[in-house]
């Protein structure tokens, strides 16, 4: 047989060939190129999902990739099959107030969701036969939950973190929810959770992070479950040394690589990277030189961040610059098949791609009218789900004829900050203020010490007529309310 000639081609080319030929797997393949940059530089609008009557505040896909699930403010959770644009299944979540999260449990076969909210409650919904869903309440927490941390092959365990602090640990198969801590400063104050993430190759480890400078590493196999041990503690901290000293940032988004690196979005900040030796450690007591090696951000700008302690010549974490993440509680996330990229929401309404190696910006895209909060990735196709303040989600695939070229940040235009709280209806405001009546009132039944307290109805009222009535930026959208950072 004479053998196929690939002289004269390039790399590209020759594995094309092979893959033809049967030398590489079509999962192989995939795996290989899904990661290639030429494609991320032709990622465009491919459809807008449209039928949520709110702000869509989570995007998520399940295992397979064929189903993507939607939460909004409008409180109800839409399964989309999101190739064709279809709607699959639509329901209100149980929720009284807008839904931040709607995750599918690993093995449960798509039919066992949970979902967390603004009005503080952590619920399961049970996809029954015939399209029914039953929705059941698991615990509440005494702030918004914005996140939950859904433990990777398993069918019964997750995590929930809230704005009083509590991280919540919950099995599904006896349906309780065990409070393994709060989350404190040194001084007592709780610290407001946004974020929580867990470790994919190692499901025991866990991140949590909010209004503070310090993302929290826990691993619970050091804690046992008769109340022995201080679950409180952590394993690890991570924080970039110029923000040590810092009590004004926040995160407000975490993520975990495959190689177990940590990804962690500041409020009025940057993103950072940190490998797993990158850590202050237990105590916080981790001592740097007093000369750091600068991180280069990619865009030819430096930012001082610790070293690392195999030298005083490593670089500290990654930092990624460009977006802006000040008004709403933003996600951060890797796509790539080995998460050779870093991706994040702006609120300039953009959505920005980094390269994850040396942090260069790529790609600056319009997603969104004002403000993008969530970028989802497919877990194995070259495909990216997107939501934000406006009411759709938006699927981006490599669709364009052309590459772009990489994006120049000084050619980016300078985003222009609303301060406006915005609402679609007039139930909307009603249904905020009602839900949050109920939390108040339950939060005074409840003698637990470590819950914080709610937010005063009449501080919501007043904010929102001072803000509705200083609006002097010509802003006549009619989008729905946002989250803000305060």
């Amino acid at each position: 047989m004479k053998r196929w000639s690939t002289r004269g081609r390039g790399p590209g080319v020759v594995e094309l060939c092979q893959r033809e030929l049967g030398g590489f797997s079509p999962r192989a393949f995939a795996h290989r190129f899904g990661a290639s940059e030429d494609l991320v530089m032709r990622f465009g609008i491919d459809r807008k999902l449209e039928n949520h009557r709110g702000c869509v505040n989570t995007v998520s896909f399940n295992a397979d990739g064929d189903i993507l699930t939607s939460g909004s403010d409008d409180r109800k959770v839409i399964l989309w099959d999101w190739a064709s644009g279809n709607i699959k299944l639509s329901f209100y979540s149980g929720h009284s107030n807008n839904v931040f999260q709607a995750r599918f449990m690993p093995y449960t076969d798509d039919q066992t969701m949970v979902t967390c909210a603004a009005d503080g409650e952590v619920r399961q919904a049970q996809i029954l036969q015939g399209g029914n869903v039953a929705t059941t309440l698991l615990t509440k927490h005494g702030g918004r939950a914005h996140k939950l941390g859904v433990e990777p092959g398993c069918p019964h365990i997750f995590y929930s973190c809230g704005e009083d602090g509590l991280v919540h640990h919950i099995d599904l198969r006896t349906k309780t929810a065990t409070k393994l801590f709060t989350c404190k400063l040194d001084d007592g104050a709780v610290v407001g959770l946004n974020a929580i993430a867990i470790d994919p190759r190692s499901p025991n480890v866990f991140a949590i992070a909010g209004l503070d400078k310090y993302a929290r590493v826990y691993d619970m196999r050091k804690y046992k479950w008769n109340g022995s041990s201080d679950r409180s503690h952590p394993t690890d901290y991570f924080c970039p040394q110029h923000l040590i000293d810092d009590n004004y940032v926040g995160i407000t988004g975490l993520a975990f690589s495959d190689q177990s690196e940590l990804l962690a979005s500041y409020s009025d900040e940057f993103i950072y990277l940190f490998s797993k030796d990158q850590g202050l450690g237990p105590n916080r007591d981790r001592e740097f030189p007093k000369s750091s090696i600068n991180a280069d951000a990619g865009d030819g700008s430096t930012s001082t961040s610790p070293p690392s302690p195999l030298g005083e010549d490593q670089i500290g974490p990654r930092v990624y610059k460009g977006h802006c993440n000040s008004d709403t509680v933003k996600g951060v996330s890797f796509f790539g098949p080995n998460c050779e990229y870093v991706t994040s929401g702006s609120d300039c309404g953009r959505v920005f791609i980094w390269r994850k190696k040396d942090g260069k910006l790529l790609r600056a895209m319009e997603g969104d009218t004002s403000v993008v909060n969530c970028i989802e990735p497919h877990p194995y196709a070259t495909v990216i789900a997107t939501s934000g303040i406006d009411k759709d989600v938006k699927i981006w695939t490599p669709n364009a004829v052309e590459p772009v070229p990489p994006i120049k940040l000084e050619e980016l235009k300078p985003h222009k900050r609303t301060n406006v709280l915005r609402f679609a209806l007039p139930e909307d405001i009603i249904a905020q203020m009602l839900a949050l009546q109920r939390m108040q009132t339950w939060s005074a039944d409840n003698d637990d010490e470590d819950l914080a307290d709610s937010v005063d109805l009449v501080d919501l009222v007043n904010s929102f007529n001072r803000e509705s009535s200083s609006d002097g930026n010509g802003d006549t959208s009619d989008g729905p309310g946002e989250c803000k950072v305060n």
